[in-house]
């Protein structure tokens, strides 16, 4: 069990340093402290037949895109995805890259082939830049962060077609 006192000081210490979150585990309870929210639950509803399109051009159900979208970004509606796609998830939480420096060409495009071990994107937590590799085969479908992005755990990357 831990106590209040406990959890009183993790608070005085993620208060001091410059970190976003701790999360810790003692005596089989799990605490997690954040200084920002977690994200709202987005819900996608399927689109009625005969509504007509949002001016914002966002599919209904979906929040409007934030910013110019990247070149090779643009994602198509979720009704063209084949049935067997798989989606690559964030490792862990951090700041996401498209590419290796910003002016380099992304790693990887909407359309393009990809292999198993292929770079997929970069992931900066802490300062220290990781590279995402693919673990399957496949074509690219959907990219679904914008680069220079916040991720966290689980969060969909992009969405690959298994070849």
């Amino acid at each position: 069990m831990i106590d209040l006192e406990f959890i009183e000081r993790l608070i005085r210490t993620l208060d001091a340093s410059g970190l976003d979150h701790i999360e810790i585990e003692r005596g089989g309870t799990r605490v997690r402290l954040s200084r920002t929210p977690a994200p709202a639950p987005v819900v996608f509803a399927p689109e009625a037949p005969g509504h007509a399109a949002d001016p914002s051009g966002s599919a209904p159900g979906r929040p409007a895109p934030q910013g110019a979208p990247d070149a090779g970004s643009a994602a198509p509606p979720p009704e063209s995805l084949p049935d067997n796609v798989v989606e690559i998830t964030s490792p862990m939480v951090g700041t996401f890259y498209r590419a290796a420096s910003p002016d380099a060409d992304p790693f990887i495009e909407v359309g393009r082939r990809i292999a198993k071990g292929d770079p997929l994107c970069i992931i900066e937590a802490m300062k220290l830049m990781n590279e995402l590799e693919s673990d399957l085969d496949g074509i690219v479908r959907e990219v679904c962060v914008s680069n220079g992005a916040p991720v966290e755990y689980g969060q969909v990357l992009f969405r690959v077609e298994p070849a």
